[in-house]
């Protein structure tokens, strides 16, 4: 299998923190996807220079490479820290300098990291925005709670369940779209 053959999964954490536990989290989603065969790419948005979008400024160059990047993925992991009751701003700018096309079916798998209870409300925004972007956002999702009391190592739970929406992922991406695997209607029916 050559290498452009192998789906292309590309993660972005949207943090901007340096011990970011939504980079840990979406660096294991990535490894997970890389040992079943995936290429990864991680967009760490603290390598962007996005503004706030301003629909009367020129956009940024970043905003090209950053939509290049979704355009090439075969499936996304979209990670957040919870702020304030919803997914963080980068995220959030990120997305809108970002071509909707680039969303346009792929599988999209969600990750949501709070210091305190289970980022819930966080987790719906961003699925709500990227299903509106035309993503098929996969139903499971993951959600690291307590993050301050996360070191090196994400608890066994949150790695178990970064390894299943990584592993639904590959299968997702790698799978023939919709209108190649449904049966051709048969003749006289």
């Amino acid at each position: 299998m050559s290498p452009t053959d192998r789906p292309l999964v590309v993660g972005v954490a949207g943090s901007l923190r340096d011990d970011s536990v939504t980079r840990q989290a979406v660096d294991r989603a990535l490894e997970t996807a890389a040992e079943r065969g995936a290429r990864t790419r991680l967009v760490d948005l603290r390598e962007y220079d996005l503004p706030p979008v301003d629909p009367d400024a020129e956009p940024p160059a970043d905003a090209e490479r950053l939509s290049a990047a979704f355009a090439e993925a075969d499936a996304i992991v979209l990670g957040t820290p919870m702020y304030n009751g919803s997914y963080a701003s980068p995220l959030k700018t990120a997305i809108d300098h970002s071509d909707p096309d680039g969303f346009d079916g792929a599988p999209v798998g969600l990750v949501s990291v709070a210091a305190g209870q289970f980022p819930r409300r966080a987790l719906d925004h961003l699925r709500s925005v990227a299903a509106h972007m035309g993503a098929r956002v996969l139903p499971d999702e993951v959600a690291v709670a307590e993050s301050h009391a996360v070191g090196e190592d994400l608890p066994d739970d949150a790695a178990d369940r970064l390894d299943s929406l990584a592993e639904r992922l590959v299968a997702e991406a790698s799978a023939p779209p919709a209108e190649e695997r449904r049966p051709s209607p048969s003749a006289g029916g």
